[in-house]
């Protein structure tokens, strides 16, 4: 997809060199691209148009913007981020790597775009977020971020009350069904291949939810489309109209391999780019943020350590620009 045919209206890249090259422009990238334009900082933030929640109607847990679409909260973002003179630059990023430092030796990074266009910055923010990766079953993925679902925060008032099937993907499922529990009192665990050992069995039991141990084949429309109900490797049909599973996570990495940011894998999850306080990385000059190392982060929490990140990327440029005027003086 090139600029001409971006999802969002793309700003044109004016400048050699910026303060802070932010990739990826969801929440987390554009929390982070306010603080930074807002401190008169040069930023951009390159962002492919793909954001994780697009197939979702409506963003929730997030106080005052409860029930907003995705695509909202983001237009509202870039427009916030380019009144202080932040661009949003429609693209993807196929290189990023250290470059040669400055002459008065601050950091430098070249990116590369997938149309061949060069950023040169000074620091770099991730914000990629990450890729759900279902389960490969049939019509699974069709109905995700309608009737398939993850979150009991983001969705589960929505589906509350409905007959829910808890698909489980590995011991993390038990407590997701203890969540979805509170939602509803038609409540199915299909084990699909995973241990449920006698004691959940027992908890599962004394909350009513349903255990079926035989495998899922795949999933069952109604004559609408709608989900209607889930199918078993011996033929059997649950009906089921919402299906919550934990999908495995994993950061978008593509594009970031020459930067050498050293990756974590919490149990049960997938895995994220490690970071410490503020999103700062191992690796000097870089930060991350969002789901991409928080991968459990709703989008409130994501714009929150944006913004957090772009406030000490802000700290530690003014510190850079203190050190070189000193050395200039002398």
């Amino acid at each position: 997809m090139t600029a001409t045919t971006s999802p969002y209206e793309s700003d044109a890249l004016t400048e050699a060199s910026v303060d802070v090259a932010v990739i990826g422009g969801g929440a987390a990238g554009l929390g982070g691209a306010l603080i930074l334009a807002r401190s008169r900082r040069s930023v951009v933030v390159v962002d492919s148009g793909s954001p994780r929640n697009a197939p979702a109607e409506s963003m929730h847990g997030f106080i005052v913007l409860d029930g907003t679409s995705p695509a909202e909260i983001l237009h509202r973002g870039r427009e916030q981020v380019r009144q202080y003179g932040g661009r949003i630059v429609h693209g993807e990023v196929v290189s990023a790597r250290p470059a040669d430092p400055s002459a008065d030796g601050d950091l430098r990074f070249t990116i590369t775009l997938a149309d061949g266009r060069i950023i040169t910055t000074r620091r770099i923010l991730v914000a990629t977020g990450l890729t759900d990766v279902l389960p490969e079953l049939p019509g699974l993925a069709e109905h995700w971020g309608h009737s398939v679902l993850h979150c009991p925060y983001c969705h589960g008032w929505e589906v509350r009350d409905e007959p829910i099937g808890i698909l489980a993907t590995g011991p993390v499922s038990i407590v997701h069904t203890f969540l979805f529990r509170q939602l509803t009192e038609d409540l199915t665990y299909f084990t699909n291949g995973t241990d449920l050992d006698e004691d959940n069995r027992a908890r599962f039991a004394a909350r009513a939810i349903r255990v079926i141990d035989t495998p899922v084949a795949a999933m069952v429309n109604d004559d609408d489309g709608a989900l209607a109900g889930v199918r078993l490797t011996d033929g059997q049909v649950v009906p089921r109209r919402v299906i919550a599973v934990l999908a495995q996570l994993r950061a978008r990495t593509h594009g970031l391999e020459g930067l050498n940011l050293p990756l974590q894998e919490p149990p049960n999850l997938g895995h994220g780019f490690a970071s410490g306080p503020a999103g700062i990385t191992e690796v000097p000059g870089i930060w991350v943020s969002g789901n991409a190392t928080d991968l459990t982060a709703q989008v409130g929490p994501a714009a929150a350590a944006g913004a957090l990140a772009g406030a000490d990327i802000n700290r530690m440029l003014a510190i850079a620009d203190t050190d070189a005027a000193l050395q200039g003086s002398r």
